[in-house]
């Protein structure tokens, strides 16, 4: 393209402040820098450069045409290396981290497919249910569940998770069913880390605060609980889907509840996605979506 022409070279010989110098860090001649300069200063009907036999010099119009061309040959050296990643093999080391249940049922497994597919690439998968500072602690990657805190990090919807409330159906039986919202505080609720469920009204979500008779940190003795008739429960669809299918636990107000809360692929900011970190979120994306 002979626009760009000489582009290249004049910017080198500006940060030199030396032709030859320029040359150098261009693989070119002297002599070829030297052309392609005097062809663009031509093109554009001015001086760019005062050359004297010693320093080279910007003039008030090189300056300007500099500043316009510096952050162009910087965007085209970052089109270009995303191009050749997209080419590139997965390989070096990924450092990533997951909630421990959803981690050890729905990602370790599509973790573990990858690794099998690319032996060249090195997972690291930590599952814990603490806030992990990604930068801090050297995290590429981090699967994160429900509404993202703000921040300076890039996230990617990898899919949705629904909640369902629910209980056993001899609770059901001697306690009766609750029809309503407000129903609910005549019921024994068994409630895990946080003090409210979480209902959706009117398109709105609706946080409802119920009294728990008893609280535990982990979603598999919750329905542990609600399988030995002591209450009712709300958890995500991924602990909860079997035991309603089966009928071992009968849903609850399911109008009410949340259906499409977000899962979310989250990394720290770059220019670009290296083709470790962009794979792993293309493979998780259709490992999750199809089970």
């Amino acid at each position: 393209m002979a626009n760009w022409e000489g582009i290249n070279e004049f910017v080198a010989v500006v940060e030199a402040q030396n032709f030859t110098l320029a040359a150098k860090r261009l693989g070119l001649s002297t002599a070829q820098v030297s052309r392609q300069v005097a062809k663009l200063e031509n093109r554009l009907s001015t001086k760019l450069l005062n050359r004297t036999t010693r320093v080279v010099a910007v003039t008030d119009s090189g300056e300007t045409f500099y500043r316009h061309c510096k952050p162009i040959l910087e965007e085209l050296t970052a089109a270009e290396k995303v191009v050749t990643d997209l080419q590139a093999k997965p390989t070096g080391k990924l450092k990533m981290t997951a909630p421990v249940t959803y981690g050890e049922r729905i990602i370790a497994p599509i973790v573990n497919d990858i690794s099998a597919a690319h032996p060249d690439l090195e997972i690291q998968l930590n599952l814990t249910n603490q806030l992990v500072d990604l930068i801090h602690d050297g995290y590429d990657l981090a699967i994160r569940l429900g509404e993202l805190e703000d921040s300076s990090h890039i996230a990617r919807r990898l899919s949705s998770r629904a909640w369902h409330l629910a209980a056993s159906p001899a609770y059901l039986e001697k306690r009766g069913t609750p029809h309503s919202l407000s129903e609910l505080p005549n019921h024994q609720c068994i409630l895990g880390t946080s003090d409210n469920w979480k209902f959706s009204r009117n398109g709105k979500q609706e946080n409802v605060r119920v009294k728990p008779r008893l609280r535990c940190n982990s979603g598999v003795a919750l329905i542990d609980a609600a399988l030995k008739d002591l209450g009712i429960i709300q958890l995500p669809d991924y602990y909860i889907r079997p035991y309603l299918a089966s009928g071992e636990l009968i849903e609850l107000l399911p109008n009410q509840q949340i259906a499409h809360e977000g899962i979310w692929a989250v990394y720290p900011p770059t220019r670009h996605l290296s083709p470790k970190i962009r794979m792993v979120i293309d493979s998780l994306v259709v490992g999750i979506q199809n089970p």
